[in-house]
């Protein structure tokens, strides 16, 4: 008689024993599927770039440069478009960085210093419909920016753009840093020429935590 009861205890805990292991397994399965659920993409403005590629001469040299202070909010969302809509930046003039100082003062005083806000740079980044816009504010002027957007298996983005500095009222300025820079921009045919597009390169990569 013991022996049965013996035996009847033990089969009800190995029940329970295993009715409790899978309760946890699956609410360990149900916390997994809820946090890939809610994955959040966030963007850091020390983890984002803005570079900038403008051109010399009647054959189009390329000189590089970037500003390297970008500032925002941190923002997220549930998805890239999410994280990346709606988001507004600010950048110093100041932070304008070519690697070589006598380019950087002629541009930050005879170009952006003969803008209407020689200061700052401001902007909202958009999406709609697929597409990216960034609304730039410079030299007093709003114009959209429309970008061209990729994004990697790492949440490497990159958005690239060509900037026409006429929608921004700023050839004055371009015809201001040219003068400044006569022999220096003068290619080959004797030419001097400032070009009016600018290739812009935003590059960030979308956190996690």
């Amino acid at each position: 008689m013991k022996t049965t009861k013996l035996l009847t205890i033990l089969a009800v805990t190995a029940l329970l024993f295993t009715s409790c292991k899978e309760e946890k397994k699956e609410t360990e399965t149900t916390a997994i599927t809820t946090t890939e659920a809610t994955s959040t993409f966030i963007i850091k403005p020390e983890g984002t770039s803005v570079k900038w590629t403008a051109f010399k001469t009647t054959d189009k040299v390329p000189v590089g440069g970037e500003f390297a202070t970008l500032n925002f909010e941190n923002k997220s969302g549930a998805t890239p478009e999410e994280a990346l809509n709606n988001l507004e930046f600010a950048i110093p003039v100041s932070s304008l960085f070519t690697k070589d100082d006598t380019r950087d003062a002629k541009l930050k005083a005879s170009f952006f210093g003969a803008m209407l806000d020689p200061d700052l740079i401001k902007g909202i980044i958009t999406y709609n419909n697929g597409k990216y816009v960034a609304a730039i504010t410079m030299n007093g002027v709003t114009a959209d920016l429309p970008l061209d957007y990729s994004i990697t298996e790492e949440r490497r983005v990159t958005m690239k753009a060509t900037m026409d500095l006429k929608n921004w009222n700023a050839l004055n300025a371009l015809e201001t840093l040219n003068k400044v820079c006569l022999d220096l921009h003068k290619g080959a045919d004797g030419v001097s020429k400032t070009w009016e597009d600018v290739e812009i390169v935003i590059s960030t990569y979308l956190r996690d935590k």
